[in-house]
């Protein structure tokens, strides 16, 4: 059995507006489908100071693997923002998913921090899986909350630590 896998990892800046427009559109869905999920993410969509939604992330490997996704940025539910995820990781795994991700940032501090490309994810950082109610305990940590949904695929691993964020101004 052979497994080929592959990231295209391209500058935001020349994305088209079309492209743009699709990630946005595809952000917006994203968030309709994580409240649908949990009801309770409402409120957190509406009282976080920005958050960020990658809709569409492609992760893979075996041995070393990687992921990949763009995403939109937003301030006080405004949109402010284009967003680049990428990770690169070493260790047990084998296969390959499609997931949805959102940072809920707590306070500006945090925001800047992320505005300011100047955010990544250590290897101890996990994320809480999107089901009915589990947004109900979940607390920031250092700031920052962070939701997972599993949308295709099948992976033997899950992390999110070694996640690295690029921001570009609309």
């Amino acid at each position: 059995m052979t497994m080929a896998f592959a990231i295209h990892i391209g500058p935001i800046l020349g994305q088209s507006n079309s492209k743009k427009n699709k990630i946005i559109a595809d952000s917006n869905t994203a968030k309709a489908e994580f409240i649908v999920k949990d009801v309770l993410m409402k409120g957190l969509f509406e009282r976080a100071y920005g958050y960020v939604i990658f809709p569409n992330i492609g992760k893979g490997g075996f041995g070393i693997g990687g992921a990949a996704g763009n995403g939109a940025v937003y301030e006080h539910n405004k949109l402010v923002g284009m967003a680049k995820l990428t990770q690169l990781s070493i260790g047990f795994q084998a296969g390959g998913q499609a997931y949805r991700e959102v940072l809920f940032f707590e306070s500006k501090k945090e925001m800047e921090r992320f505005k300011d490309s100047r955010f990544e994810f250590s290897a101890q950082v996990s994320a809480v899986a999107v089901t009915a109610g589990a947004s109900a305990n979940v607390k920031y940590t250092n700031g920052v909350m962070v939701f997972t949904m599993q949308k295709g695929g099948l992976m033997y691993e899950a992390s999110i630590g070694g996640q690295k964020f690029k921001f570009n101004t609309l």
